[in-house]
C-alpha cells in the first residue's frame, strides 16, 4: 500500500474502535452549498462544473458539509458519530489540488464540552498513530469572542472587518480594522448611506432592495439583494455609532491574551470584570472543556490558547483548534476543526443539531516535512 492508503486504514481503524461509523459522501457535490456557507476561502478555490440543466456542481472540497448533508437526508434524529477518509479537491498554493483527508464529525451530543474534548483528544491520538507524537496545539473560541463583541455592542460592519483581520492573523493589530476604510465603497455610496441614517430598519431595507431592483441587480458575488441591503444598513448604522476608543482598548487587551487554557481563562475573567462584561456562561464552558481535556489525557499545559486565533471557515460557532508539526516550515496545520452548532440547520435540518468535528491533512502527516 502507498503511505497515504496505509494512513487511511490506520485512522479509520482507530476511529472505528471509538464508535465512529465510516461515511462515504459523493465526490460530486452541489456547489451553491459551499459558496453560501464556507466563506471566501472556499469560494476562490473549489473546482466547479455545470450539468445539462445549468446547475453548478463542484468536486468535494472538504468532508464536513457532505457528511452533514447525508446525515440530514437519512432522517435520523439520534446522535451520530462519523469517520471519513478519502480524496478532496481544492486549489492550494504550492500543494496538489487533489489530496487525502480524514476526520470525524459528531452530531447531536448535548454534552458539548465533553464532545469538544473527545474530538481534540482523538485528533491528537490519530496524529500520534501517524508519527507526530507532540504536535503544537492552537486553540480559540468563536463563541467567547462573539460574546465579547456582543457585550461591547460592536456594529456589524466593523465586526465583519475585525473578524476578517483576526482570520488573517493580524492579532492585536486587528483592532485597526474597526475603523471604516478611508477610501472605496463608503465614499462612493455616501448619498445612499446618508439617506438611510436614522430610518426604520425594515423600511430602509425595503428601500435599498427597491433601488437594487430598479437597477436590475438581483445578486452580486453570490449575495442576494437582501444581503446587500443588510450591508448598506450596517454601514449606515456604523456612521451614526462609530466604535469608540474605550471599546477598542478592551478589544486590544482581549486579542493580546494568550497562554495555556487556565492562564487564559484567568486573564479573560479579569478583563470581563474590568470592562463589566457578562462572559460567565462562555468562560464556565471554557473551563469545563479544559477539565474534560485533562481527563482525556491531553496535556492542557501544552495547549496554546489565543483570543486572536481563528480558522478560515465561516461556519464555526464555538471551540476551534489546529495541530501543527513543528518540523514543517510552511506554517500549515496538519489537523484542524471545531464546533459548528448552526451548520446542519442552515443545511436544512428541521431543528438545531449540536456538531463538532476535525479534519486531518494526511498528505502533510505522511509526507516529508517542508
Amino acid at each position: 500500500m502507498t503511505a497515504t492508503s496505509a494512513s487511511i486504514e490506520t485512522v479509520i481503524a482507530l476511529l472505528a474502535r471509538e464508535g465512529y461509523v465510516r461515511a462515504e459522501p459523493a465526490i460530486l457535490q452541489p456547489a451553491d452549498v459551499f459558496l453560501d456557507l464556507s466563506g471566501e476561502d472556499i469560494r476562490r478555490r473549489i473546482f466547479m462544473t455545470q450539468d445539462a440543466d445549468g446547475r453548478d456542481w463542484c468536486l468535494r472540497p472538504e468532508y464536513t458539509i457532505p457528511v452533514a448533508l447525508d446525515h440530514i437526508a437519512s432522517g435520523s434524529t439520534e446522535p451520530a458519530a462519523y469517520a471519513y477518509a478519502g480524496p478532496v479537491f481544492r486549489m492550494r498554493s504550492r500543494e496538489p489540488g487533489e489530496f487525502a483527508q480524514a476526520g470525524i464529525e459528531s452530531f447531536g451530543r448535548e454534552d458539548s464540552t465533553a464532545a469538544d474534548a473527545e474530538i481534540m483528544a482523538l485528533a491528537i491520538e490519530a496524529t500520534a498513530a501517524l508519527g507526530l507524537a507532540q504536535p503544537r496545539i492552537l486553540m480559540g473560541d468563536v463563541a467567547l469572542f462573539g460574546a465579547l463583541l456582543d457585550g461591547l455592542a460592536v456594529p456589524r460592519a466593523a465586526r465583519r472587518r475585525l473578524v476578517r483581520a483576526v482570520v488573517q492573523g493580524r492579532g492585536a493589530d486587528a483592532v485597526a480594522a474597526l475603523d471604516p476604510p478611508a477610501n472605496g465603497g463608503e465614499a462612493t455610496h455616501a448619498g445612499l448611506l446618508k439617506a438611510l441614517e436614522g430610518q426604520d430598519p425594515k423600511a430602509a431595507k425595503a428601500f435599498v432592495e427597491d433601488v437594487l431592483s430598479i437597477a436590475g441587480i438581483s445578486t452580486v458575488g453570490g449575495r442576494s439583494a437582501g444581503d446587500i441591503a443588510e450591508r448598506f444598513l450596517a454601514h449606515a448604522a456604523e456612521r451614526e455609532n462609530p466604535v469608540n476608543s474605550d471599546v477598542k482598548a478592551v478589544l486590544a487587551q482581549a486579542l493580546a491574551i494568550s497562554g495555556d487554557p487556565d492562564t487564559a481563562s484567568a486573564a479573560l475573567r479579569a478583563l470581563a470584570d474590568q470592562a463589566a462584561l457578562d462572559l460567565g456562561r462562555q468562560l464556565d464552558a471554557f473551563d469545563e472543556r479544559t477539565g474534560f481535556l485533562a481527563v482525556r489525557g491531553v496535556d492542557v499545559g501544552a495547549i496554546s490558547y489565543s483570543a486572536g486565533f481563528a480558522r478560515n471557515l465561516d461556519y464555526y460557532t464555538g471551540f476551534i483548534f489546529e495541530l501543527h508539526d513543528e518540523r514543517r516550515g510552511d506554517g500549515r496545520p496538519v489537523a484542524g476543526g471545531g464546533r459548528y452548532d448552526t451548520l446542519l440547520e442552515r443545511l436544512g435540518a428541521k431543528r438545531p443539531v449540536p456538531a463538532v468535528g476535525v479534519s486531518l491533512w494526511l498528505d502533510r502527516l505522511v509526507g516529508e516535512p517542508a
